[in-house]
């Protein structure tokens, strides 16, 4: 036995003075770069993921394409987008993410030349694997225009000459929109179900810190603000039962979640944040989705 180790070790020994013992050496990070019209939408639609990425040592930046001085009722201009800047930044610590919020009037945004060469900037300087951002066809014209601007860089990203201050992307990112309910032209397509059961306390805590918008904003323009709590505490429960319903799995999202979780576990997922593949940008394989979303088993 004594002659059998000693053997083994001369042979590591031989092939460490050879070269051929290599470390494993770690897997780069996943780079997510998130945008939305407004201080607060990434939050909504991938809060949950940005959590998540973050706790597994990945990097996500959220961008506001508007700086949200338009979105309240009693304050606006300079005064509110100061608030609603605090607000991102404060959401961004709370999820271990980074945040930015662009100096575009909210309600004004239009798919400009200088917005696409700013979005195709802020994917270049973030070395982005995944880009997300909401379907075009949806209710408010800041967030339909910020589909259409990220979908217009989609391409651009690699090509040298466009904004060639910047070096191009070597290879196309994976383009997702976030979920959303509208029907027409055609429906939201549930193509990656992620499950963010374990963390939707987190992405509340992150969606508190934006107290202009989901305390006294929003409820003002669903006439439910007479129903949002005083406390700073049931405040947060009050949130979280509002997320939960939004964060629901239906029939269409559970065929989803059967696909790349199995039948069993998925059964066990409560909430979702759930993603449309963009035609535009990298058309992933199975495996290759399994790598960009590590927190699938």
């Amino acid at each position: 036995m004594k002659k059998y180790l000693l053997l083994c070790f001369g042979c590591f020994l031989f092939q460490f003075t050879q070269g051929q013992v290599q470390k494993t050496e770690p897997s780069p990070p996943i780079r997510v770069i998130v945008f939305g019209a407004h201080p607060d939408d990434c939050d909504l639609g991938a809060g949950g993921i940005a959590s998540v990425y973050s706790s597994m040592g990945h990097k996500v930046k959220f961008v506001s394409l508007t700086n949200g001085d338009k979105g309240h009722q009693d304050i606006g201009g300079g005064e509110l987008s100061n608030r609603r800047l605090k607000e991102a930044k404060e959401a961004g610590k709370r999820l271990g993410i980074a945040y930015d919020v662009l100096d575009n009037h909210d309600g004004e945004l239009l798919p400009t030349l200088e917005n696409r060469l700013a979005v195709i900037r802020l994917i270049r300087e973030w070395n982005a694997d995944i880009v997300i951002a909401p379907r075009t066809n949806d209710y408010h014209p800041d967030h339909r225009n910020t589909g259409v601007i990220v979908q217009d860089a989609a391409y651009l990203v690699i090509v040298p000459n466009i904004l060639s201050s910047v070096p191009p992307l070597t290879k196309n990112p994976l383009f997702l929109y976030f979920r959303d309910r509208f029907q027409r032209p055609n429906p939201f397509r549930p193509d990656i179900a992620i499950d963010i059961t374990t963390v939707l306390q987190k992405k509340v805590y992150g969606l508190d810190a934006h107290v202009s918008q989901f305390y006294e904003w929003l409820p003002w323009t669903s006439q439910d603000l007479d129903n949002v709590p005083k406390d700073t505490e049931e405040r947060k429960k009050w949130l979280l039962t509002g997320m939960e319903r939004r964060s629901s799995v239906t029939p269409e999202i559970k065929v989803s979640l059967d696909k790349w979780y199995g039948k069993e576990k998925a059964e066990q997922v409560k909430y979702v944040e759930v993603f449309e593949i963009c035609e535009y940008g990298k058309q992933p394989s199975n495996e290759e989705i399994r790598r960009l979303f590590p927190m699938i088993p």
